[in-house]
């Protein structure tokens, strides 16, 4: 190499004496102890592989032979505590023969049917012409519920829910007329809401005889939103007329 081309080199390009730029420290939060306990509190002892410390079976305690196996409860002498039948008869043991009766069976059974109830034959009730018998006690046509002594009478519960819809409708007036006093709210006098009704019902005519007049065919877009609007107007007064004679009670707030 040229002694000359040595001035030449990349190298003399970088200034004598320059030094590498320091970097940055590395960011550490000062929270990470914190973390860092708070893990390991929570941390449990078996959350990875199974417990951190096992205890190895001992080499003694291996299976043995017959040790599953069920231990029977000690024999115990068998005691009977019942009492016994009477033994049998001997052979040279015979019974009492020749032992007569004077009841006259055929008197006294004729006796005890005269004397006797008739039995009443059971109630039933045939339901087809082929004769299909049924029990007429339970089918439910026998009129036995009148006989009882609380029939017709009001249930308990029913009593109770009436006086609790009656509490209910005493609070909900009183609170009316509270409110009425304070001047917020004011009740409609049937003239009043009779006009209004007839008002809302001419309404209706109007817009329905408007929507009866629409052309039949709606092939333009302000056809389509003029048919909408007459649809929902119609829907809106239906609602309000069927919530006026709905409710024949109707309180307005004073503006």
């Amino acid at each position: 190499m040229d002694p000359t081309c040595s001035s030449e080199s990349i190298y003399n390009l970088i200034p004598s004496g320059a030094k590498e730029p320091l970097q940055p420290p590395r960011y550490t939060s000062i929270f990470k102890t914190t973390v860092r306990e708070d893990i390991e509190k929570t941390k449990t002892a078996m959350k990875t592989m199974g417990p951190a410390k096992v205890e190895v079976p001992s080499p003694k305690d291996f299976l043995k032979k017959h040790s599953k196996e069920k231990t029977l409860p000690p024999k115990k002498k068998f005691e009977w505590n019942e009492p016994r039948k009477p033994p049998v008869p001997l052979r040279s043991e015979h019974p009492v023969m020749g032992i007569q009766s004077g009841k006259n069976f055929i008197n006294t059974n004729a006796a005890d049917v005269i004397m006797g109830v008739a039995k009443k034959p059971k109630p039933i009730y045939v339901d087809k012409r082929t004769g299909d018998k049924h029990d007429l006690e339970s089918s439910g046509l026998v009129p036995k519920f009148i006989n009882k002594k609380d029939y017709g009478v009001t249930p308990e519960y029913i009593c109770k829910r009436n006086e609790e819809i009656k509490k209910a409708q005493e609070e909900y007036d009183n609170y009316v007329q509270e409110n009425l006093r304070k001047a917020s709210m004011k009740k409609l006098s049937d003239e009043e809401r009779e006009a209004v009704l007839q008002g809302l019902k001419k309404n209706w005519e109007e817009v329905h005889k408007e929507f009866q007049s629409l052309s039949v065919f709606i092939d333009s877009i302000p056809k389509k939103i003029r048919k909408q609007k007459l649809e929902e107007e119609m829907k809106q007064l239906e609602h309000d007329i069927g919530v006026i004679e709905k409710h024949k009670i109707i309180y307005i707030a004073n503006k």
